[in-house]
């Protein structure tokens, strides 16, 4: 009898430890569902359309086989073969985005309607617009998209500020074109700086992105969208548990001014900055890692007119102090153009103030070119850009002298006449080139007339037909 009513005892026990148990991870784990039917209609699903030139295929060239297209002798034999014709084959992209207004607003990323010429935005209820791009920054990764209807469930924008370490998140998006799929996870990190993406503190999660979820929303428990899921981190193409979104209130800043100019202006200081690390500051002379150290101060910038100095380190810009390098391109983008700052760097062992004009960010070709040797010069009747050639690059394309690098083209004559970013210009006019001032001279001469043009492509020469503009 007693040993019933020990075992009754205890089967009552543990049934209210499992039932506590119970209770308290539904407590701890949040409840999506409601945020999922109030903000889910206004997640979209972007569709665009982009037309590639192609080499259409000669009868006559079936290529040679076990060849490798990006042989250089592939080109060539196309080339001999009178094989120049192209034809345009369409190029589909799918994405996300949001509505973030009743009339018609929408943000998405800007890599997602690249060159794209029609941009089809889907929502949950299967209506269809064709949208109109507003703007677009390819260095924030954020596009505005404008479509003509009204009274559009819309999503609610909150604030990155406060986001904290440990939060959980949601994504709605539409990977591999699964429209409205739902994922979630917590905030790994926050203030990331990622290769070539210098402007946005990232936000990292383990949210499952996969593509197709670029330009969704990322949301907070609150319901408010706290950033736009932007990329992953993959060595296989899937996801791998690192995913990256822009901060809610990067894109705020981006999305006025799309709204206002169509494009967005960044403060630029002029500065190759990098990380100091420990034995760099012993080597500086201070206590701990701190700042962001000049590495080379770009000619003919605000730095440069401030006096900034190679060896410098810059501690506190605007009263913001820099505790690593990848603080300060977000803090000098967001200041005003023109307004003057005050940095404190600490210059061999002492702080020192300096104030500082804050430039117009240039584009990142100008830029590259600023960083290039001095050999560099910028053609603007041909739309074209061309530096130097420095000895790495000669010794890995086989040149031994002359000929300049083509390190832009845009929609102008050298784009018409075929004329590619990365191509040497080894010879126009049937004048062999020295130098980028040789190149300079020559083109100073000629005035509306075809000039014959060498380029060296994919290890293979080609001769192009450029036309030159009047003066």
């Amino acid at each position: 009898m007693k040993r019933n009513v020990k075992n009754y005892v205890l089967g009552i026990l543990l049934t209210v430890g499992l039932w506590s148990i119970s209770l308290f991870v539904s407590a701890e784990l949040p409840d999506f569902t409601t945020m999922v039917e109030k903000y889910g209609p206004a997640v979209v699903n972007i569709s665009t359309t982009t037309r590639k030139e192609e080499q259409k295929d000669n009868p006559a060239y079936r290529g040679i086989p076990g060849l490798p297209k990006d042989s250089p002798f592939h080109d060539f034999f196309r080339h001999f073969f009178d094989n120049d014709e192209l034809e345009e084959r369409p190029s589909t992209s799918l994405g996300s985005g949001f509505i973030i207004s009743n009339d018609g607003y929408i943000i998405t990323n800007s890599h997602v309607i690249e060159e794209a010429e029609e941009i089809l935005v889907r929502l949950s209820d299967r209506r269809e617009f064709i949208a109109e791009l507003k703007g677009s920054d390819e260095r924030s990764d954020v596009a505005l998209l404008k479509v003509d209807a009204t009274d559009l469930p819309i999503v609610q924008l909150g604030s990155s500020q406060n986001l904290k370490v440990g939060e959980w998140v949601l994504a709605i998006g539409s990977p591999f074109g699964f429209d409205h799929s739902v994922t979630a996870g917590i905030v790994s990190a926050k203030g990331r700086s990622l290769p070539q993406e210098n402007y946005v503190p990232f936000i990292q999660t383990d949210v499952a992105i996969n593509p197709g979820n670029s330009g969704g929303p990322l949301f907070n428990l609150k319901g408010e969208v706290i950033g736009v899921n932007s990329q992953i981190y993959s060595r296989t193409g899937g996801f791998m548990g690192l995913s990256f979104a822009i901060p809610v209130d990067v894109m705020k800043n981006v999305m006025e001014q799309l709204k206002i100019n169509g494009k967005v202006l960044r403060g630029w200081l002029g500065v190759l900055i990098q990380d100091v690390t420990q034995n760099l500051a012993e080597s500086f002379g201070m206590d701990k890692p701190q700042g962001a150290l000049i590495a080379k101060v770009l000619p003919q910038s605000p730095a440069a007119a401030a006096q900034f100095q190679v060896a410098d380190i810059i501690l506190s810009f605007n009263g913001q102090p820099i505790k690593r390098s990848s603080d300060l391109p977000p803090i000098v983008g967001d200041t005003q153009v023109g307004s003057t700052i005050e940095t404190i760097v600490m210059r061999q062992g002492k702080e020192v103030t300096l104030k500082v004009t804050i430039g117009e960010l240039p584009s990142e070709e100008d830029i590259q070119l600023s960083v290039s040797s001095q050999g560099a010069a910028t053609i603007a009747h041909l739309n074209l850009s061309v530096i130097e050639l420095d000895d790495e690059k000669r010794e890995m394309l086989g040149i031994t002298e002359g000929g300049v690098l083509v390190r832009r083209v845009e929609e102008g004559p050298a784009r018409d006449a075929g004329i590619r970013k990365e191509d040497v210009i080894l010879m126009i006019d049937n004048i062999s080139l020295k130098d980028v001032a040789h190149f300079k001279d020559i083109l100073d001469k000629l005035s509306d007339t075809t000039v014959p043009v060498l380029v060296h492509r994919n290890g293979s020469p080609l001769f192009l037909a450029l036309k030159i503009p009047a003066k």
